[in-house]
């Protein structure tokens, strides 16, 4: 698994708290790099004992837990902090069987990614959970819909409507919108949006882009509403 790590930004005061339990130092590092640069607060636990001690000290928006730790592992740890508090838990793990996906929600888990898993689908699953539960990456809308000009985009169901008609969008579009969305008026950085798996000089997203932009702009030459922030990323000029 590879992820993209975007240049590091300061963080709001109120930026969502993520504790990430795993017992490999390498998906620590590269989530920890990861998810900071995409607008959380990351700390870090290599085993479901240090886990524990950081949820002693610290407070948390969401728990990051991969399922196949030595000693206490995942489930148990997710069993364990469920049944004192109701923080969201997003399970990680390499098993995909439908049973192991049953235990893990069994545990307490809000949401389960099976490794290795796209860089993107992790940043919208942790924006889905922390919505549901009222946070969110800092500035981003708590409301299902973020509006923009003429247009309306309902995060949940990924449906993009003008008015009261329904625009129709390919998975990329929504995908892109969806990431724009979950942060309106902020810069997303390209990365995040990209993935590391894209090699240098890819241009798929500036395709992807150009077709959102001739379906939400009146002038997709000069756009307004998706802008791409130079050396940065795009920012959706939502409503406030």
């Amino acid at each position: 698994m590879a992820l993209a790590a975007a240049s590091m930004q300061p963080l709001a005061d109120d930026a969502p708290h993520l504790l990430v339990v795993d017992d490999d130092s390498r998906i620590r590092t590269l989530l920890h790099k990861f998810l900071g640069s995409n607008g959380y607060r990351v700390t870090v636990a290599a085993s479901a004992a240090e886990a524990r001690q950081k949820l002693d000290q610290l407070a948390f928006d969401l728990l990051v837990l991969d399922v196949m730790m030595p000693g206490e592992n995942g489930l148990d740890l997710a069993r364990a902090v469920r049944a004192r508090s109701p923080v969201p838990i997003l399970m990680l793990t390499a098993r995909t069987e439908t049973d192991d996906r049953i235990a893990g929600l069994e545990s307490g888990a809000d949401d389960y990614l099976a490794k290795p898993f796209n860089p993107r689908e992790l940043l919208l699953r942790v924006g889905g959970i922390l919505r549901r539960a009222g946070a969110g990456p800092s500035g981003a809308a708590s409301a299902p819909e973020v509006r923009f000009g003429p247009f309306s985009f309902h995060r949940g169901r990924g449906e993009l409507k003008r008015g009261d008609e329904v625009v129709r969008l390919t998975d990329r579009e929504r995908d892109l919108l969806a990431a724009l969305a979950e942060r309106p008026g902020q810069t997303v950085p390209r990365s995040a949006i990209a993935g590391d798996d894209a090699a240098p000089g890819d241009r798929a997203v500036d395709v992807v882009v150009t077709r959102l932009r001739r379906k939400i702009e009146a002038d997709p030459a000069n756009p307004i509403l998706l802008q791409t922030m130079r050396g940065l990323g795009y920012r959706l000029l939502a409503d406030e």
